[in-house]
């Protein structure tokens, strides 16, 4: 199981595309959740901020063993995710992924993910 919290900064100009992607994904959630089972996504969520000078997606993830990678699925659904993606997410900033120090899940919660 691989837990993480990536930071993602969104180019300059693109909050419109931004608001409509975060619409569309929540507008689309039957097949959006479709897609997490291939990709052995447990839970995913996205938050935004915003500062003076930029805006930032975080993504909140906890995942299964040997799903597979967005970019290999095939699904409508996903593809369209991508093209915001690469319409909207700055790829010139790095910021580390963090990898939790203590996760609280419980014992229930880790076999119903790991069935």
């Amino acid at each position: 199981m691989k837990t993480e919290l990536s930071k993602f900064r969104v180019k300059k100009g693109k909050t419109n595309q931004v608001d409509e992607w975060l619409d569309f994904l929540n507008k689309r959630m039957p097949e959006v959740l479709l897609t997490l089972k291939n990709e052995k996504m447990y839970v995913e969520a996205i938050f935004r901020e915003r500062d003076a000078e930029n805006e930032y997606l975080y993504w909140f993830s906890i995942q299964g063993e040997g799903g597979i990678d967005v970019e290999d699925s095939n699904k409508e659904i996903d593809k369209i995710h991508l093209h915001y993606w690469y319409e909207c997410i700055d790829e010139s900033f790095h910021a580390p992924t963090l990898l939790p120090k203590v996760e609280m899940i419980s014992e229930r919660i880790k076999k119903i993910m790991n069935d």
